[in-house]
């Protein structure tokens, strides 16, 4: 597929998403739509327009690209069954405390819990984990469209992320969530389709019938599910499913950015036919990422294709697209490309609309205006929405000068040492419910306790006998911000009411 061809399907693409853009904003420009989607969002569209947001391109291209790793294989589907249980906790003990508080930014239970100063500090951490988890999550699309279009046109790296977000944020500033709702629905249908039709032209080429490649998948060198052998190491079993059920709480169940979704739903227990629904379909499609990945080694074999090298490093996560693009012909490229650009642009649109939610509700208090769809707060909030734009293109720009490993790796090892105090504080918020904290020491805790994790994990091998700290990493960091937080607490004056 040539790069000019690359090129104008990404426009076609865009243009659709305008297109949806423009009639769906056009009576939808507040904020109050951009923030919650005017409260009356669709469970079914949600749940599915979920899937792009929670799967982004490092799933369409580091998860099968690391399925070649003798000592990972299928090792992510036990990470992907933690996650399966950690939703459902969202579902039944998250999502009905924040319907029945009526919270726009989830944080705000902090600031009824524990005070101002721990609500600030709880929201300033999500706005760094998402803006560098989503940045990270970008940047796989655009080193992508960078090595098989852009590099063609001698266009710069930094001149293709500039585009890329601006794209984003030209689609989104105006609608927001009540936009992103119906677009991450489209891209989700066109990431799904991708990885289903993806698996069929693989099979072609292989020869192989859709039996036949489910049997060779599961008797390859590449499927190994479970991992028992060794405790000792990064993808022992009970790590990966303690990791996936902490990881999934706090990335999901303690980020704006999935849970403003599931909070624009009419109800709870529309809400919760959406995260359950969302859950199966979530377990179902990691298995085809996974198979895709054994599939796509099994073709590389066959016709002599190796792992790409940048700067003499082998590159998993560009595997797949070094075949989609350039080995299975012109159809099967469009499908890989609609995927990729699908699931990341999904992720990104949405980041961008939690993180200008979060910075309006939690810092500038947009909804204690008296009238917050006023020309001038509405305008205020489009500036929010650049500065992030803006802050991303930075974060992305300063990673690809230091990235040395798969994404999927960076992404994972980040949530653990940010997310992690969010987890701390919201676990003692729901159990400690007969006391309160000393407000003004709590971002101390919350900076403490990553700092150990940092140190805990990298020499826990020569400090534990060879024992490798993995996923549990969000565990160790959540619990030790848990034990920083009862050191400063006090008996409450009654038993708190949330």
């Amino acid at each position: 597929m040539t790069p000019f061809a690359i090129l104008t399907l990404i426009i076609i693409y865009f243009g659709i998403l305008f297109f949806i853009s423009h009639i769906i904003s056009k009576n939808n420009s507040g904020n109050d739509a951009f923030f919650k989607a005017n409260k009356n969002s669709k469970w079914y569209l949600v749940a599915f327009g979920m899937i792009g947001t929670a799967l982004s391109g490092v799933t369409f291209i580091s998860v099968p690209g690391e399925v070649g790793n003798p000592d990972l294989q299928f090792k992510y589907f036990q990470f992907v069954l933690g996650n399966a249980i950690g939703f459902i906790i969202v579902a039944t003990v998250l999502l009905p405390l924040y319907y029945r508080m009526n919270l726009t930014s989830i944080y705000g239970y902090i600031e009824q819990r524990l005070g101002k100063i721990s609500y600030k500090t709880a929201a300033s951490i999500f706005l760094i984990s998402r803006t560098i988890g989503s940045a990270f999550r970008l940047y796989l699309v655009v080193i992508v469209l960078q090595r098989y279009v852009f590099d063609y046109y001698g266009i710069p790296f930094t001149v293709t992320v500039f585009l890329s977000l601006l794209l984003i944020f030209a689609y989104t500033y105006k609608g927001g969530l009540k936009t992103i709702i119906i677009t991450d629905t489209l891209q989700t249908f066109f990431l799904v389709t991708s990885v289903f039709l993806t698996i069929y032209f693989i099979c072609q080429s292989l020869d192989l019938s859709i039996i036949q490649a489910i049997e060779k998948v599961k008797t390859s060198q590449y499927s190994k599910v479970f991992f028992f052998e060794d405790f000792m190491k990064g993808n022992y079993f009970w790590k990966q499913i303690l990791g996936g059920i902490f990881v999934t709480i706090a990335v999901v169940g303690l980020d704006q950015d999935l849970m403003q979704k599931n909070l624009s739903c009419a109800n709870i227990k529309d809400a919760q036919k959406n995260m359950f629904t969302f859950t199966g379909i979530f377990v179902i499609i990691n298995i085809f990422f996974l198979s895709v990945g054994a599939l796509l080694y099994m073709f590389a074999e066959k016709n002599g294709i190796s792992t790409p090298m940048v700067d003499n490093v082998a590159r998993t996560d560009f595997l797949f697209p070094e075949i989609a693009l350039k080995s299975l012909g012109l159809i099967p490229a469009i499908v890989f490309l609609l995927g990729l650009t699908a699931a990341t642009f999904a992720t990104t649109d949405s980041a961008l609309t939690a993180l200008t939610t979060s910075f309006c509700v939690d810092f500038l208090e947009m909804e204690k205006k008296q009238n917050i769809d006023n020309p001038n707060i509405v305008k205020t909030r489009h500036w929010v929405h650049i500065g992030f734009s803006f802050l991303m293109f930075l974060v992305i720009v300063i990673f690809n000068a230091i990235n040395d490993a798969s994404v999927v790796k960076m992404i994972f090892k980040i949530a653990s040492y940010t997310y992690g105090p969010l987890l701390g504080l919201y676990a003692f918020g729901l159990f400690m419910k007969t006391k309160t904290v000393n407000d003004k020491l709590v971002p101390f805790i919350c900076l403490i306790s990553p700092a150990i994790c940092y140190f805990l994990s990298a020499h826990s091998a020569d400090w534990f006998n060879g024992y490798v700290i993995a996923e549990e990493l969000i565990i160790i960091n959540g619990l030790i911000t848990f034990i920083g937080l009862l050191f400063i607490s006090k008996s409450a004056t009654g038993q708190t009411k949330f």
